[in-house]
């Protein structure tokens, strides 16, 4: 069944065929190429690295790993809760500038430079997410980018 309705597919999006799937909105829909959005949040890093604060293709929103860091300094130094809570924040506002909001977020990875420090972490986050409850996950290790940084997280957002 699996093979015969990816035949299907691939078969109605030849454009010399005349496929009235085509015209049906659902099949558009979920056929039809994604557009990219990429977001900035102005970080000369974006630029020197290679890569976007946020990308959104259809109906589904990266944000990459956020540390707590403004104007090129870190925040909230060997404070990990404050440092989360900070985090979460600029996500948040970055969701908005993506058309999302916390309520689409289905996944949240973070990263932490001391993994005995995860209850204030997960105290943050809770705030965020506790009634939300996306799929989540907590590693450690060995360092970020700058020793002041204990914590980066990366989130999934899907718009329904």
């Amino acid at each position: 069944m699996t093979t015969y309705c990816l035949l299907l597919t691939a078969y109605c999006l030849l454009p010399t065929v005349d496929c009235r799937l085509r015209k049906n909105p659902t099949f558009t829909k979920i056929f039809s190429p994604m557009s990219r959005t990429n977001y900035s949040s102005g970080s000369p890093w974006e630029d020197i690295v290679g890569y976007s604060r946020a990308v959104r293709i259809g109906n589904t929103i990266e944000v990459a790993g956020t540390t707590a860091s403004e104007n090129g300094k870190a925040v909230f130094v060997n404070d990990y809760y404050g440092q989360t809570r900070f985090i979460l924040e600029k996500i948040k506002k970055t969701l908005e500038q993506a058309g999302s909001s916390l309520e689409h977020v289905v996944r949240t990875r973070i990263y932490v430079c001391d993994i005995s420090q995860w209850e204030a972490v997960a105290k943050a986050h809770a705030e965020f997410f506790l009634h939300i409850k996306p799929a989540a996950t907590m590693v450690e290790v060995s360092r970020l980018i700058d020793p002041e940084l204990l914590v980066e997280i990366e989130v999934t957002a899907v718009v329904a």
